[in-house]
């Protein structure tokens, strides 16, 4: 099949999912769009990546970041600001639902102050906030839990199907090449292999949650597309985890989907100290597993060596950089200037995060950073788990992508603006308010 026919099947294939799963009598906002195209970028490649305008990899660039993103980024944050102006009152209860998250970006904006980069750690922050303000966008819907399926699913239904396309035929698009050996390796929509495998977890995870609602008798007009759309999907992805060969989001993706099956079909979500249990367990078994005891074989078991891929080399390094302890360097900015020039002289691969997001909360922002951050995790899962026996499915979905990038953060940094699986992870924790009497609307 030449590349131009494989296009037009494609196109055809991602068609036919978004019709099979319409509903014509459930309506979200047409503003959803605004945070559709913010976390599809943001899973994916900037559109200066895309239009193959970015400039070359080096700490100058990343020091500075393209123009053209910017401007992208800015003007989906003020059209977010603008939907939220025009909700009101339901977009403040929002905000005075949520005031851990408000305490810890405002800590973060605070960090500025004794950054080295001061206007850089801004415009990192401002997406920061973009993010949230994105959430904001979903979850002030007059629809919430329609405009989350919907957020997800058509993400989830243009990025990989459009993966498998770019890996098969547009291989100079779709496949990278390890600089220092030359091995080929599949990156689909994104930047890398774990951008792959990331993308893979959150939607593939998203499309598992609407399979198991519509097997537990969710009301559907149009049961069987759901149920065709979403399936297609999860085996994509299914495809695209053993493609990408990424051990930290297959095993995320096992989790999470354990998790969504127990708490879609079983009476635990009852006893919450049986929830605590089962969490508690999980992550035990991934501290334990990954540090302090690696040569136990559940390293091994997910295709990783001891020094989990290099990285433990790459912390040992990092700690005599540590500036401030109780502060760090400041938001988003360990990773700038001399820090970063020498370590672009060590390491080959160019590493611009600690691979571990509690180490890089930690630089960044110091042990009062950390602290919030717990906060923001201990306050979130409360409210999960709280709201679990009156909505076992959708808090079902947020258990899972809080344990997920719980999990995830172990081996990368994901708690970074513009990450999805931070956005997922704000997803999960942001308290949604009770809904407004049908008279007040």
């Amino acid at each position: 099949m030449s590349p131009s026919t494989a296009t037009a099947v494609f196109g055809s294939i991602i068609l036919a999912l978004f019709l099979f799963d319409r509903d014509r009598k459930s309506r979200v906002s047409l503003a959803l769009w605004i945070p559709v195209a913010w976390l599809s970028i943001s899973a994916s490649r900037m559109v200066s990546q895309w239009l193959g305008v970015a400039p070359a990899d080096s700490p100058e660039q990343y020091l500075e970041g393209s123009p053209l993103d910017a401007q992208i980024f800015a003007g989906l944050l003020v059209a977010g600001l603008v939907v939220l102006f025009a909700r009101g009152a339901r977009a403040r209860t929002f905000l005075s639902k949520n005031k851990p998250v408000l305490v810890f970006l405002l800590y973060c904006a605070a960090s500025i102050l004794w950054s080295d980069f001061p206007f850089v750690a801004f415009k990192r922050w401002t997406k920061a906030v973009g993010d949230l303000i994105m959430i904001l966008v979903v979850l002030t819907d007059p629809d919430p839990i329609a405009a989350l399926k919907r957020l997800l699913a058509r993400c989830g239904f243009v990025l990989i199907p459009l993966s498998l396309l770019l890996i098969r035929y547009y291989p100079e698009l779709g496949r990278a090449y390890n600089p220092w050996d030359g091995t080929p390796y599949n990156i689909g929509v994104a930047t890398g292999k774990n951008g792959l495998g990331y993308v893979c977890l959150l939607f593939g995870l998203g499309s598992l949650w609407r399979i198991l609602l519509l097997f537990r008798g969710a009301q559907s007009p149009r049961k069987s597309g759901t149920l065709i759309a979403h399936g297609v999907v999860l085996l994509m992805a299914l495809w695209l985890f053993w493609m990408a060969d990424s051990a930290t989001s297959l095993a995320c993706f096992l989790v999470g989907g354990g998790l969504i099956a127990v708490t879609t079909s079983s009476g635990l979500v009852r006893k919450p100290a049986a929830v605590n249990l089962l969490v508690g367990a999980l992550l035990f078994v991934a501290v334990y597993g990954l540090f302090l005891n690696p040569g136990g074989g559940l390293v091994e078991a997910i295709g990783r060596d001891a020094t989990l891929t290099g990285r433990t080399e790459l912390w040992s390094y990092l700690v005599p950089m540590i500036v401030n302890p109780l502060f760090g360097t400041g938001f988003e900015s360990f990773w700038l200037g001399e820090r970063l020039e020498k370590l672009y002289r060590l390491y080959w691969f160019h590493p611009t995060q600690s691979h571990n997001g509690y180490f890089e909360v930690f630089l960044n922002l110091g042990w009062t950073g950390l602290f919030l951050l717990g906060l923001v995790m201990v306050w979130g899962y409360r409210d999960i788990v709280g709201g679990l026996r009156r909505d076992p499915q959708t808090n079902g979905l947020r258990l899972a992508y809080f344990v997920v990038a719980a999990i995830y953060n172990l081996t990368e940094h994901a708690f970074r603006e513009l990450h999805p699986v931070w956005i997922a992870f704000l997803l999960a924790v942001t308290a949604v308010p009770e809904a407004p009497h049908r008279t007040d609307r």
